[in-house]
């Protein structure tokens, strides 16, 4: 589904002449949206990204057309029963062809990639050297973090970074990271509630409604849109708080187009062009609020903390 977001971005990066990722001064993505927002941070045009997921995305989600392509479904979820239904080697290979060995310390912008450490229960986020605190993740790959922030669970097998700590998906904990970015601007970078602006692009938003008083039955497949959702709506409503949209000036511009449920999967690439036309659409529909709040020029120069040896 990051097939929507980075069609987005790339359509208003087409008259920019420089990759989007610079009009902003820090950047933060929970799985699919955090392998944006390292190719983003890393100087990459969203073109680029959107080109990986709609050339590449059917190879990592070893999906094919006809009846050979069904029978690969079924078998596929079939497997996932038991078993991840993925291969996060191939994820690996495809990721590593559009981020080499860059390390996050070579971002040209602000970081936050949340993921899970699922040994320990805890959070686990990846981050710039943009606070003196900051000392360790700036040296790792950020192969490492997107294989992270992505490995969501039965999807993919949890993925052990270079150094063995054994992460999931940031989206168990961090769904919508749009309030811990807020966190982070007012907390560690010390930037003024009222001076942020904030451009939160969602993949889609699906439309569901719940029984009046279900059981487990009831609830089924809607489980885990019910507590995603939740999570999401309930970070950004503390970014609301935050910084005072919308009672005081528009702060936020959030960007998820609803959908029907079910009509996407999160693995589906059938759809691929659909969701990459949805974003075109959002593009060309809300340029008008986009352009004048974030796309006057570049950011100022990220300078880290601790620069990486030879840069």
């Amino acid at each position: 589904m990051g097939t929507q977001p980075a069609a987005f971005l790339a359509a208003l990066e087409e008259d920019l002449g420089y990759p989007i990722g610079r009009c902003f001064d820090l950047i933060a993505g929970t799985s699919t949206g955090g392998i944006l927002a390292l190719g983003l941070g890393l100087g990459l045009p969203a073109r680029t990204l959107l080109d990986l997921y709609v050339d590449r995305g059917p190879a990592i989600f070893g999906q094919r057309d006809g009846a050979r392509g069904l029978v690969r479904s079924l078998m596929l979820s079939a497997r996932q029963l038991v078993a991840p239904k993925h291969d996060a080697g191939i994820l690996r290979h495809e990721l590593e062809a559009v981020l080499g060995g860059r390390r996050i310390g070579e971002s040209q912008t602000r970081l936050i990639i949340p993921a899970w450490d699922a040994d320990h229960r805890s959070v686990y986020i990846f981050k710039t050297a943009h606070h003196p605190r900051l000392k360790t993740d700036y040296r790792r790959l950020a192969l490492d973090a997107a294989l992270a922030t992505a490995a969501a669970p039965t999807f993919f097998r949890r993925h052990r970074t270079a150094d063995a700590a054994g992460l999931l998906d940031g989206g168990v904990w961090s769904n919508n990271p749009i309030a811990l970015a807020v966190v982070e601007a007012i907390t560690l970078l010390g930037w003024s509630p009222a001076s942020l602006r904030i451009l939160s692009l969602g993949c889609v938003n699906e439309v569901y409604a719940l029984p009046e008083a279900p059981g487990i039955g009831g609830l089924g497949g809607d489980v885990v849109r019910l507590f995603m959702d939740g999570q999401s709506r309930g970070a950004l409503g503390m970014a609301k708080l935050l910084t005072g949209h919308e009672y005081e000036r528009e702060a936020i511009f959030r960007i998820c187009p609803d959908v029907p449920k079910g009509l996407f999967g999160l693995d589906d690439t059938r759809r691929i062009t659909q969701l990459r036309g949805m974003g075109t659409a959002s593009a060309r529909r809300e340029r008008h609020r986009i352009e004048p709040a974030f796309l006057f020029g570049p950011a100022e120069k990220f300078e880290p903390i601790y620069p990486l040896e030879g840069k």
